[in-house]
């Protein structure tokens, strides 16, 4: 019966169902949108409280990370600085590298990342080392990060063979907002001197 009715009274029914369907398509366009919307804000916020954390991370929350953790910080904050195809190849058989990637001007680089104890210092030997991953990766540019510091003597062959050694001190104001460019113009510096020393000695040991 609904249909013939339908039928009979078509010219008069055709627009309010038009009408009603068209309500509807608009409804569900703006339905999506607006989930759309609200998705690429939680996502914005989400990755905006990500990088808060991550600058706010403490050198002490550092230390408790595994060697794995400590390379993909490293990778992170490479990639925040504006560095390109930078990948965590640590492990066994890395070959003296733990991270690989291009700095913003397109340099490429070999970096070797090592989550010491504070008292300890990386000797000249640790240093070599890297100094043939650079040569094995044709690398142009070798980047040692260590939670810890260098000792006089590996901080100067750091100098001489161009090695940008990046220091606890330094490492701190690369996870707080400096970028690893700007680190290069204060290499070889910030170790403090003997007073800051005692200081570290009496803080961490060694």
């Amino acid at each position: 019966m609904a249909l013939v009715l339908v039928v009979l009274f078509w010219a008069s029914v055709w627009p309010c169902l038009l009408g009603v369907l068209s309500v509807a398509a608009a409804a569900t366009v703006w339905r999506l949108w607006h989930v759309d919307r609200l998705l690429r804000g939680t996502d914005r916020l989400r990755r905006q409280e990500e990088a808060v954390k991550a600058g706010r991370r403490t050198l002490a929350e550092v230390d408790l990370m595994t060697g794995t953790e400590f390379e993909e910080l490293i990778a992170g904050l490479c990639r925040r600085d504006g560095c390109t195809e930078v990948r965590r190849v640590g492990g066994a058989g890395d070959n003296g590298a733990d991270v690989l990637g291009r700095l913003p001007d397109g340099r490429t680089m070999v970096v070797q990342c090592k989550r010491y104890a504070p008292s300890r210092a990386i000797p000249n030997r640790e240093l070599r080392d890297l100094l043939g991953a650079q040569v094995h990766f044709r690398a142009d540019v070798a980047v040692f990060v260590t939670t810890s510091r260098f000792t006089g003597p590996s901080e100067k062959f750091a100098l001489e063979h161009d090695i940008l050694a990046v220091h606890r001190d330094l490492l701190g104001l690369w996870n707080h907002g400096a970028t690893l460019v700007s680190l290069g113009e204060v290499n070889g510096r910030g170790q403090g001197d003997a007073r800051h020393r005692a200081r570290w000695k009496k803080a961490y040991g060694g």
